[in-house]
C-alpha cells in the first residue's frame, strides 16, 4: 500500500448543532450565499433557523434556491453570478448531495472567468482544475452522498447529456456542520436511496481496490453492516434519532477518504449511473441500486475471491473456498434482496427505462471516463460490450 490521506474539513457532528451555524460562518465571512434545493428546507423550518442564527451572529445573506436533484451547470452559473452581484464571501450549502455539489462549484466559479463546465471531467484532455474557491460550509439534510466532507462535486449538462465530476483541494468544505435531526423529515423513499448510496460508495473501493488491504476491508464491512442494521430502523421510524445519527455518520465515513485510503479503487458503478441519470434525470441512488448488483454479478465471475469474502462476512453465507462463485452469487442475491426490502428499485423496469438506449449509455460512459486502453477503469476494466452486457442484465 502506498498512499496519502488528507482531509482538512472540520466536522461538527451532533444533534442540535444547527444553532451553531451563525458563529461558525462568521469566522469565514460576513455575507453568505445560502444554496438550497427544491424547498424542503423551508417547509421544514430549517432555512428560517439558519437565517436566525446568522442574524444573531451579524452575518448577512443572499440565496440561490432551486438546485435540481441532478444539479445542472446553468444553476451553478446562476449561483456564482448571485454571489458576485451580492458580494458574498462565504457559501453555505443547505440540503442534500446535489445542493452541496452545486455549492462547491459555485464557490470556485466565482473566481473563474471562463465557463464553469471547463472544470468538469467530461472526456476533455485538460479540464480546468480550480485553485481557489470561496470558503464552503456544508449542512447536509440527507444522509447519502458524503459530499459534506470531501473535495468532489458531480454536475450535469442536460444539453449534452453528460453528468460527471470535478475534484480539487479548494473544494474541501471548511466546515461540515452535521445535525442528524435535520434528516427526520426525509421521506422513506429518499432515506432508502441514501442507504443504498452510502453502501455503494463503500463497495466501489472494496471491490475495485488493490489487493492486501485487510484493515480497509474491515472498515468497509463495518460501514456496510452498520448501514444495514440502522438503515431499516430509520425507515421504520423516521424520528428515531439514534438510527438517523448512525446512518448519517456512516454516510460521512463512506466517502470522506478514510475507508478507501490506500485502496486506489475505481468507481465504475457510479460512472455508468451518471450516464443514466444524465439521460433520464432519475435519483442518483435509484440508478445505483439497479446498476450495482448487476455489475457485481459481472465482476464476481472475473474475480470471485472478494465477492466470496463479502458473502461470508456480510451475510454469513457458508462458502466452499475463495473461488466459490456460487457462494459469491448467493451473497449478491442477498444484497439485492436487502435493497428491495428497503424500497429501492433493482431493475430498469422499476424506473420505467427500457433497453433502447443501452448501447448509447455504454458509448457515452466511455467517452467521459476511460483508461489508456479505452476501457472503463475497475476490476475488471470494462469494454463497451461489457457495459452493455451489465446493463442488459438489469432490464
Amino acid at each position: 500500500m502506498h498512499f496519502e490521506f488528507y482531509n482538512p474539513t472540520r466536522l461538527v457532528f451532533g444533534i442540535g448543532n444547527l444553532s451553531k451555524i451563525g458563529e461558525i460562518t462568521k469566522k469565514y465571512g460576513s455575507k453568505a450565499l445560502i444554496v438550497t434545493g427544491g424547498g424542503s428546507v423551508k417547509r421544514a423550518g430549517i432555512f428560517d433557523r439558519v437565517v436566525t442564527s446568522l442574524h444573531e451572529a451579524g452575518v448577512r445573506f443572499a440565496e440561490c434556491s432551486g438546485v435540481e436533484p441532478n444539479p445542472r451547470i446553468d444553476t451553478v452559473k446562476r449561483g456564482a453570478e448571485i454571489a458576485r452581484i451580492e458580494q458574498c464571501d462565504v457559501v453555505i450549502a443547505l440540503g442534500g448531495g446535489s445542493t452541496m455539489d452545486a455549492a462547491k462549484v459555485m464557490a470556485a466559479a466565482l473566481y473563474y472567468d471562463g465557463d464553469p463546465w471547463d472544470m468538469i471531467h467530461d472526456g476533455k484532455k485538460d479540464p480546468y482544475i480550480p485553485q481557489k474557491a470561496l470558503p464552503i460550509i456544508t449542512v447536509p439534510t440527507l444522509a447519502a452522498t458524503g459530499s459534506e466532507m470531501n473535495a468532489y462535486a458531480v454536475i450535469t449538462n442536460p444539453k449534452t447529456k453528460v453528468k460527471s465530476f470535478v475534484g480539487a483541494e479548494c473544494l474541501y468544505p471548511k466546515v461540515a456542520l452535521v445535525d442528524p435531526e435535520l434528516t427526520v423529515s426525509v421521506p422513506k423513499k429518499h432515506t432508502a436511496y441514501g442507504i443504498c448510496d452510502l453502501i455503494t460508495h463503500v463497495t466501489e473501493s472494496y471491490f475495485n481496490g488493490v489487493d492486501h488491504t485487510p484493515i480497509q476491508d474491515r472498515f468497509a464491512e463495518g460501514v456496510i453492516l452498520a448501514a444495514m442494521e440502522w438503515g431499516p430502523k430509520a425507515l421504520a421510524d423516521g424520528h428515531d434519532l439514534q438510527a438517523r445519527t448512525q446512518v448519517q455518520w456512516a454516510s460521512i465515513v463512506a466517502l470522506n477518504g478514510w475507508v478507501s485510503a490506500g485502496t486506489n479503487g475505481a468507481f465504475p458503478v457510479h460512472t455508468i449511473e451518471h450516464t443514466l441519470s444524465a439521460y433520464h434525470d432519475i435519483p442518483h441512488a435509484a440508478g445505483l441500486a439497479v446498476v450495482n448488483p448487476a455489475w457485481m454479478r459481472f465482476a464476481a465471475r472475473k474475480r470471485p475471491e472478494k465477492f466470496v469474502q463479502f458473502a461470508r462476512r456480510i451475510f454469513g453465507i457458508e462458502v466452499k473456498g475463495p473461488e466459490d462463485i456460487a457462494g459469491a452469487l448467493q451473497g449478491i442475491d442477498a444484497f439485492e434482496a436487502f435493497l428491495q426490502r428497503i424500497g429501492c428499485p433493482t431493475r430498469f423496469s422499476d424506473l420505467q427505462i427500457d433497453g433502447t438506449l443501452i448501447p448509447q449509455y455504454a458509448k457515452d460512459t466511455l467517452q467521459v471516463v476511460h483508461d489508456e486502453n479505452g476501457n472503463l477503469p475497475g476490476r475488471p476494466p470494462m469494454t463497451e460490450a461489457d457495459i452493455i452486457t451489465v446493463l442488459q442484465s438489469a432490464l
